[in-house]
């Protein structure tokens, strides 16, 4: 290869990385999209409910476009809404969170937090993600006790490490949850217990999806499982998809729906609507709330 077809080379790489990297981080992350899912885990002859799923806003201060559209899906008129941690990305992310969710507050609601719910980003190498050893480092303290104020004075119940029931559509539905096994806060043996047989639904939540739990929370018969955490791998290669999803989950199940294997369970999880702060690109994984109509097995 002679040195100026060398150099068109490496100079059209260039371009197209830098593009790339624009579409990523200018278009892309804020490309907020609606998921729909039918999940067979109701009764026969039951009506359908209506599930909506958030995850992972990591809001910052100022962004407004995402707390508008987040807002927006209260005209879904969910039955329930369930939101799987990782709201927040400032310690200023109070009022952002609830521009986006105050139109939510309204319906049946329940919650885990996630670990940047608790703390702030730090800057980390992207490349650590590949590690799956790699230390937890802890930034600025959130103000999380605030956000879980005005969650469970709505009405929403807080579901880190706790199990209760609520009606939803009509139904009763026993939920449980565990505070966020990536930061090693889970104990869902405090909470374990076959699921009621009075209940029309069982659903379980966790912020990160790691199996040991959700193995323990299928086996208690919980039919639907949900979690976020994983950005859906974040940055995905088309065909391929996820690379990674910084936690015990395969790349396979790193977003959407699918069936736990060796149960009746099916698990969710959410790709999640914002970014680490310091790492703001998606590609090929743009951000996104999912409604899970749950139909008749």
């Amino acid at each position: 290869m002679g040195k100026r077809t060398l150099f068109r080379f490496a100079a059209g790489t260039a371009v197209v990385g830098a593009a790339t990297l624009a579409y990523a981080s200018l278009i892309e992350r804020n490309m907020f999209t609606l998921r729909r899912y039918e999940v067979p885990v109701l009764p026969a002859d039951a009506e359908p409910l209506r599930i909506l799923h958030l995850s992972d806003l990591h809001m910052m201060p100022g962004q407004r476009r995402k707390q508008e559209w987040v807002a927006s899906l209260a005209g879904l008129d969910p039955d329930l809404v369930l939101v799987t941690g990782d709201n927040m990305a400032s310690p200023d992310a109070v009022p952002g969170v609830l521009c986006a969710l105050q139109p939510l507050l309204d319906h049946p609601g329940a919650f885990v937090f996630g670990s940047n719910d608790y703390t702030g980003p730090v800057w980390k190498n992207p490349f650590t993600y590949f590690l799956p050893d790699r230390d937890y480092t802890e930034g600025v303290t959130l103000p999380y006790d605030e956000l879980r104020d005005i969650f469970t004075g709505a009405g929403w119940a807080d579901l880190s490490n706790a199990r209760t029931t609520l009606k939803a559509g009509g139904r009763l539905v026993e939920l449980v949850g565990v505070d966020d096994p990536h930061i090693e806060q889970d104990d869902y043996a405090s909470v374990a217990g076959p699921v009621s047989p009075s209940a029309d639904l069982s659903i379980a939540l966790s912020h990160s999806p790691e199996p040991a739990v959700l193995d323990q929370m299928a086996a208690d018969g919980f039919s639907l499982l949900l979690a976020g955490h994983t950005h859906g791998g974040q940055v995905c290669i088309p065909g391929v998809g996820a690379l990674v999803t910084n936690c015990g989950l395969h790349r396979s199940m790193a977003k959407g729906l699918h069936r736990w294997p060796g149960s009746d369970a099916w698990l969710h999880v959410s790709a999640g609507l914002g970014t680490h702060p310091t790492a703001p690109v998606r590609f090929a994984c743009p951000p996104e709330a999912s409604i899970l109509t749950l139909i008749p097995r």
